[in-house]
C-alpha cells in the first residue's frame, strides 16, 4: 500500500525528534514544536494574502505597504503555550484569522475547558488539570469566562422547537444550591420526552423556588406547548402541587401518572427502616394489580394492617391515587415504562455528578449554565441512545395502538 506525502512527513519529523532526544509532548516536545510552525506558517499565509506578494520578492520593495517584522505572542494551545511569530504589516491593517489580534487561546482550548466543566469539574479543578497537565496558569475568571461563551446556546436551546407529539414526558426535580441572599436548596426542574422514535430528549430546565403552584405549572407546560408540542400521551412526575390542574388546561386529553417508585421511596420515609421489607412486599400487589379495582382491594388489605403503625403511609398513597391509578389500565408494555422515572434518573444522576464538587451557585443562570453543559455531555458516543430506542420499540407499538394513533402525527413530519 502507497504511504501518502503526509504520512512519510510525520514518520520524518518523528524520527528526527527521537534521534535529538525530543519527547513528544512537554515544554520543548515535538508537538509544540509543529504548532508553533503550523500556526506561523498559516500566519505568513495570511500575511502574503492580505499584501499580494511572497515574502522577500521585489514586488514587495518600495511599495504601499510592505512586511514590518514580527512581534512575539504566546497562544494557549491544545498541546500547552505556544510561542510564536506574528508578522506585522507597515500600515497595521492586517487581521489574521489563524490566530485573531488580542487572542490568547485557540478555540480548541475553550472546547476542552467547556468540555471539563460539562464533566463536573469545578473552575479549581480546570485551573489545576491546565497547570498540571499544560504547565499553564489559567485564572478561574476566565476560565468562568469561556463557559460564559455558552450561555447563547443555552437560550437558543431552551427555546428550540420542540416535536409534536411525545408518548410520554417526565417531570423531576433535582435540588441544587444557589446563593440569592442566603445559601438554600432550590429545586430545577427538568422534562424529559420520549419522542415517537423512542430517543430521550431533555426538553428544557426550569429553576423553582419550592412553592410551584398551578400557576407555574401551567407556564412551563404553555412553554413547551408554545415550541411546538401539540399533544402528550402521558406525563409522569411526583406529586407536583398544581400539576394535574396544569395539564388538565394545556393538553386536555393527557394523563397524569404519578411515580410509582416516588410514592415507594416517600412511603419509607415514614417507616422504620427495619419494616422497609415487609412494607415493599404488601405495597407491591397494589401497583401490579391487573386492574384497579384489585389495587383497591390490595390497598385495603395494606390500610388494614399499617395504618394504625403509619397512617402517614396510607395517607399518602390515598391522595395519590387518583394520578397512581391510570396505567393500570394499560399493556404491560407501557406499564414498564411509565411507572417509574428510570428515564429521568439517569440524567439526574449526571446532573448530581456535575454539580456535586460545588458548593453552591451565585445565581440562577450559573446553576442552570451547569446543568446545560451536563445536558449537552449526555450519551457522548450514542451507544446508550441505541440501547434506549431498542428498550423503547415495545412500549412504542403499545401506544400507537392504545391511543388510537395520536403517534402518527409525529410520525408523519
Amino acid at each position: 500500500m502507497a504511504v501518502s506525502t503526509d504520512d512519510q512527513l510525520i514518520r520524518q519529523l518523528t524520527e528526527r525528534a527521537q534521534a535529538q532526544g525530543l519527547s513528544l509532548t512537554g515544554e520543548d516536545g515535538l508537538l509544540r514544536q509543529l504548532t508553533k510552525l503550523v500556526l506561523e506558517a498559516g500566519l505568513e499565509a495570511e500575511m502574503t494574502g492580505h499584501l499580494g506578494y511572497e515574502k522577500h520578492q521585489v514586488e514587495g520593495r518600495n511599495g504601499d505597504n510592505s512586511r514590518n517584522g514580527t512581534r512575539g505572542k504566546t497562544v494557549l494551545t491544545e498541546v500547552g503555550p505556544v510561542e510564536i511569530e506574528v508578522p506585522r504589516d507597515r500600515e497595521g491593517t492586517f487581521a489574521p484569522v489563524t490566530v485573531r489580534k488580542r487572542q490568547r487561546r485557540l478555540h480548541g482550548v475553550d472546547s476542552m475547558v467547556i468540555s471539563l466543566v460539562a464533566k463536573g469539574m469545578t473552575t479549581g479543578d480546570v485551573q489545576a488539570h491546565l497547570a498540571e497537565v499544560y504547565g499553564t496558569t489559567v485564572s478561574r475568571e476566565t476560565i468562568s469566562n469561556i463557559t460564559d461563551s455558552v450561555l447563547e446556546k443555552l437560550a437558543e436551546w431552551q427555546n428550540r422547537p420542540l416535536d409534536q407529539v411525545y408518548p410520554v414526558i417526565f417531570v423531576d426535580a433535582i435540588n441544587v444550591k444557589i446563593r440569592d441572599g442566603n445559601v438554600a436548596n432550590r429545586p430545577v426542574y427538568v422534562a424529559l420526552g420520549v419522542t415517537v422514535d423512542g430517543h430521550k430528549d431533555v426538553l428544557g430546565l426550569w429553576v423553582g423556588d419550592g412553592g410551584e403552584g398551578a400557576k407555574f405549572w401551567l407556564r412551563v407546560l404553555t412553554e413547551i406547548k408554545n415550541r411546538g408540542v401539540n399533544d402528550v400521551c402521558i406525563l409522569v412526575s411526583d406529586g407536583l402541587k398544581g400539576m394535574t390542574e396544569a395539564i388538565e388546561t394545556t393538553w386536555p386529553q393527557t394523563v397524569h401518572q404519578t411515580c410509582v417508585v416516588h410514592l415507594l421511596r416517600n412511603s419509607f420515609a415514614y417507616a422504620s427502616k427495619a419494616h422497609w421489607s415487609e412494607i415493599a412486599r404488601d405495597l407491591k400487589p397494589v401497583y401490579t394489580a391487573a386492574t384497579e379495582a384489585a389495587a383497591l382491594e390490595r390497598f385495603l388489605e395494606f390500610t388494614e394492617k399499617w395504618e394504625a403503625k403509619y397512617p402517614a403511609i396510607v395517607r399518602l398513597w390515598s391522595n395519590a391515587w387518583a394520578q397512581f391509578v391510570p396505567f393500570l389500565n394499560f399493556d404491560v408494555e407501557i406499564r414498564k415504562v411509565i411507572c417509574t422515572t428510570n428515564a429521568i434518573e439517569s440524567v439526574n444522576s449526571r446532573y448530581r455528578r456535575a454539580i456535586g464538587p460545588r458548593r453552591h451557585f451565585p445565581n440562577e443562570l450559573a446553576a442552570l449554565k451547569c446543568l446545560y453543559l451536563a445536558t449537552m455531555g449526555l450519551d457522548p458516543t450514542g451507544k446508550g441512545r441505541q440501547r434506549w430506542v431498542t428498550r423503547w420499540k415495545p412500549a412504542l407499538n403499545a401506544f400507537d395502538i392504545t391511543f388510537d394513533g395520536r403517534l402518527s402525527a409525529g410520525h408523519n413530519l
